[in-house]
């Protein structure tokens, strides 16, 4: 007969196993969400995106980015060995670990993809996300959530599930790729203005987000990362409900935001609205119901007016994912030094900074280098018949391709 601790052992690792199946479901999200966002004629080089992203951080992490992130204590890197090499916990299964840190990794590179979509090349792309997922999201991992406090600079910054972690590395990381990569042409006219390009696809959009809401539960439910006592379900149970009332608040605050300010309300934004109500409470999921209100409600004011901002500033972004991940990212780290008096706020600020500054300086410089040695945008008219034909050779619906006889 198994003792308690074997029962804490199996609890734990089922956990993360379902968890981090949940996760892994939000790749589907991020895809539907992405296609409806964009054009048809690029939808076919979105779903490869995703699917060969999620396939490349899968490998990547096991293979190097896993041991950079939790093996040993350095100061910058953990040890720089292969396959899960030397790692072993006591309290749950070291694969069941793994599999729930890597859906993680594949988050951080879906919010890149909608960023840069409909005019970066697919294989640049891809190359990007070996090296994130490899190198860059580990390294950082390791200073937060990897044992290393880099000599107690980082001491105190607390991330529960990823606001920072996750969702702004890779926000930060799309923002340095979209800076080199430009607008899609004919988004920004010369006398300053913004030329909407209508999404596809809208109800594939909704489904996107329906599913990258339930998939959060999963992201930050499993986040406890125990499930051995009362007290732990109690946690776990706590977090679903925190998840899901800022996913709902934020919805609701962008709607009323639309309104007021469009007189109409903007299902796109109502969309955004609910995953920043969702990236903002990832910090903090485990702070009460009345935290996770407030952060709804911030987060969904944020995208309504992160969105035109950056649209100001010329940084196209075709499915708002900068003021998603991005701002919502930074707003929710924030946000937990104001719920627990325990966390400071200049802590949270700290950490926020070091890790966007690590981020955007080496992706700024990877995409660099991507840019000179193969290039990373594809031609004008590729651009204008659309990626799928020229990237893929098939388009998404065929039955309306111009040429059908």
């Amino acid at each position: 007969m198994e003792d308690f601790t074997d029962v804490q052992y199996i609890l734990t690792s089922f956990l993360m196993l379902m968890m981090g199946a949940l996760v892994m479901w939000m790749a589907a999200g991020f895809a539907m969400l992405e296609a409806g966002l964009s054009r048809t004629k690029n939808n076919v080089v979105i779903l490869l995106k995703n699917i060969i992203l999620y396939s490349v951080a899968s490998v990547m992490f096991y293979v190097i980015g896993y041991n950079l992130m939790y093996g040993g204590n350095g100061a910058f890197m953990g040890d720089f060995a292969f396959a899960l090499s030397g790692i072993a916990y006591d309290d749950h299964s070291v694969m069941a670990d793994f599999f729930f840190q890597v859906v993680f990794v594949a988050t951080a590179s879906s919010v890149i993809s909608g960023v840069v979509a409909e005019r970066m090349r697919l294989w640049p792309f891809i190359i990007f996300v070996v090296i994130l997922s490899g190198f860059i999201y580990p390294i950082q991992g390791h200073w937060s959530w990897g044992g290393s406090d880099l000599g107690g600079f980082l001491e105190g910054f607390t991330d529960f599930a990823g606001s920072t972690v996750v969702h702004s590395v890779g926000g930060w990381a799309a923002l340095a790729g979209v800076i080199l990569l430009g607008a899609r042409k004919g988004k920004y006219t010369k006398d300053g203005k913004v030329r909407p390009i209508p999404g596809s696809n809208l109800p594939m959009a909704t489904l996107g987000t329906l599913i990258l809401w339930l998939g959060w539960f999963g992201f930050n439910g499993g986040s406890v990362l125990a499930m051995g006592s009362r007290a732990d379900i109690d946690s776990i149970a706590l977090v679903f409900a925190d998840t899901n009332m800022a996913a709902s608040v934020g919805a609701i605050s962008a709607a009323i935001m639309t309104q007021l300010m469009y007189k109409k309300v903007d299902l796109t934004m109502v969309l955004n609205g609910a995953l920043g109500g969702l990236v903002a409470v990832t910090a903090g999921p485990d702070l009460g119901m009345f935290a996770a209100t407030i952060d709804g409600a911030v987060a969904g004011i944020l995208v309504v007016v992160a969105i035109p901002m950056f649209d100001k500033l010329r940084l196209d972004d075709p499915v708002g994912a900068l003021s998603v991940h991005l701002v919502n990212g930074i707003w929710g780290t924030l946000a937990v030094a104001i719920w627990n008096p325990e966390v400071s706020f200049l802590t949270q600020f700290k950490g926020i900074m070091v890790i966007g500054l690590f981020t955007f300086i080496s992706s700024l410089a990877v995409w660099y280098l991507l840019k000179v040695l193969i290039g990373i945008r594809v031609s004008e008219e590729e651009e204008y018949d659309g990626e799928d034909i020229h990237e893929a050779g098939v388009e998404a619906y065929p039955e309306f391709a111009k040429n059908l006889k």
